[in-house]
């Protein structure tokens, strides 16, 4: 029984065995080089990711910081809009007496108070603004009651034509 090996064949089955392992040890090697390599490919495009989504979560935030400044600008401007039409209509209102004490009976009286009948219903409907009745009685410029009324359609310019 001890005889089934020779050195030689033994040799031979050990250098197969050698090379088999070391072709085995090869491609494991660079198996792992090829998945060292992935992962590298894989951790710079998650790095890159990492990135874009950090300049989406800072360009939403200062979207949404836009949308605030916006929508305050917007409410401020509504606001002054609503104030500025609140100081027109209280405006017409004293014209209106103006007027109508000066000429009872004359026709543009009579349109400009159908006029202010109409805005009164206007009035009613929206809130109330608080505006500041001394910016009604002391404007800040001087008031052209004939360039209002032109404006608001009530009279029409002699001068044109």
């Amino acid at each position: 029984m001890f005889g089934l090996y020779t050195k030689k064949k033994v040799k031979k089955l050990t250098a197969e065995l050698k090379a088999e392992y070391e072709e085995t040890l090869q491609k494991q090697r660079e198996t792992a080089e090829e998945l060292k390599a992935e992962n590298r490919t894989l951790q710079a495009r998650v790095l890159e990711l990492e990135n874009e989504r950090s300049g989406a979560i800072a360009a939403f935030q200062a979207a949404e910081r836009e949308r605030g400044m916006v929508r305050e600008e917007g409410e401020r401007t509504l606001e002054n809009d609503r104030r500025e039409l609140a100081l027109l209509k209280q405006k017409c209102r004293l014209m209106l007496q103006n007027l109508q004490e000066k000429y009872p009976d004359e026709e543009d009286a009579r349109s400009f108070a159908a006029f202010m009948a109409e805005l009164g219903e206007e009035a009613e409907e929206e809130e109330d603004t608080g505006f500041n009745l001394e910016d009604v009685t002391a404007p800040k410029g001087p008031l052209d009651l004939k360039q209002l009324c032109l404006d608001l359609g009530l009279t029409e310019d002699d001068d044109e034509g």
